[in-house]
């Protein structure tokens, strides 16, 4: 069994770079995370992390928070921006693009909390989907 809050700790290091510079494995009987990154001195992966006892995390890019996940937002939130939203991903820098106007309009907060509680659904799915316990106290 693992806790949330250990599980969004681990999408937080995996997903702050490019799909797999960081990687993160769960040990499916203890709950343990281990870290390894292509760019730091962290390698804590155990010599047996190919065996069934491990599943490696997704990348919030595999869970489906990506580009949909602001257009929703801004369909939900900010319809009368969304042709700009839309624009602004059709940019490279698209996130810090999108953060300057959720900023000017006042909605960073609510972005952040929104994108909080789709990673946490998605993270969910994901937990159900690969067998993995999750504490429910968490």
């Amino acid at each position: 069994m693992v806790t949330l809050s250990l599980l969004q700790d681990a999408i937080l290091f995996l997903s702050s770079d490019m799909p797999y510079a960081n990687q993160a494995v769960l040990n499916k009987k203890t709950g343990e995370i281990f870290y390894r990154s292509d760019f730091g001195d962290i390698d804590e992966f155990p010599e047996d992390v190919e065996s069934d006892e491990y599943i490696f995390l997704p990348h919030k890019k595999e869970l489906g928070i990506d580009a949909s996940t602001a257009l929703n937002f801004a369909a939900e939130y900010i319809p009368d921006q969304y042709e700009k939203v839309q624009y602004i991903f059709s940019r490279r820098g698209a996130y810090r693009w999108f953060k300057d106007l959720l900023t000017s309009l006042g909605m960073l907060e609510k972005w952040y909390a929104y994108e909080e509680e789709k990673t946490n659904e998605a993270l969910l799915r994901w937990c159900e989907e690969n067998d993995i316990e999750v504490d429910p106290e968490e």
